[in-house]
């Protein structure tokens, strides 16, 4: 039986979405192909016929997952102020919920370790997407030369993708909770001395209407 292009894409889309959420919850190596397809919905069969290769499946559920990432802390940004955007991104990381449900939650952080010892393309593709992340970051510092705000959101993501692997190492019990309010105490502080500038200005203005 043939199915049209449309039936084939909505398929293909499945299988992402579906493969997106168990890399993330299984790993990397964790979860094979025909169990992959199976919880699509499909025979392990009709694999090829969407993806060159198990790494080609991977790097594409990857990128989604990523991609949703960048969409949710755009949003964020979107509807706070300039001033707050990079705390509320913080705050809405780390959090008891985002180590406790991996499978939705950051893939940097999930599938980091693996893909490190993935073939080049793959890590290429992985660093790309990581990339990403880092100037969406940069682009919440106000007043900062772009390299320079590019290397503070680095260390800022650094230090959010580190906390909440190592509350995850720890589980979810008290030291858990310890781990994941010291990195966020620490991310915020970082955060908040990215934008001195801006609040200098802000501080001006305000001085200059009184006087």
């Amino acid at each position: 039986m043939r199915y049209s292009r449309e039936h084939k894409q909505e398929t293909h889309a499945r299988i992402v979405r579906k493969a997106s959420v168990r890399l993330r919850e299984k790993g990397a190596h964790g979860i094979g192909v025909a169990d992959l397809m199976k919880e699509a919905g499909l025979t392990h069969g009709g694999f090829y016929a969407h993806f060159d290769s198990r790494d080609a499946l991977v790097i594409e559920a990857f990128g989604y997952a990523i991609d949703r990432s960048i969409e949710h802390w755009r949003k964020l940004a979107s509807d706070t102020a300039p001033d707050k955007r990079l705390a509320t991104i913080i705050e809405a990381y780390l959090t008891p919920t985002h180590r406790d449900d991996p499978g939705h939650g950051c893939a940097v952080t999930s599938l980091g370790a693996e893909i490190a010892r993935e073939s080049p393309k793959t890590r290429r593709a992985f660093a790309a997407k990581t990339e990403q992340l880092i100037d969406l970051i940069a682009d919440q510092i106000q007043d900062t030369p772009r390299k320079a705000a590019r290397k503070q959101a680095t260390s800022l993501l650094a230090t959010m993708m580190g906390t909440l692997v190592l509350s995850r190492i720890a589980g979810s019990g008290e030291f858990s909770d310890e781990v994941l309010q010291a990195g966020k105490e620490a991310a915020l502080a970082r955060a908040a001395a990215m934008k001195p500038v801006a609040v200098k200005s802000v501080a001006k203005k305000a001085r200059a209407k009184v006087n």
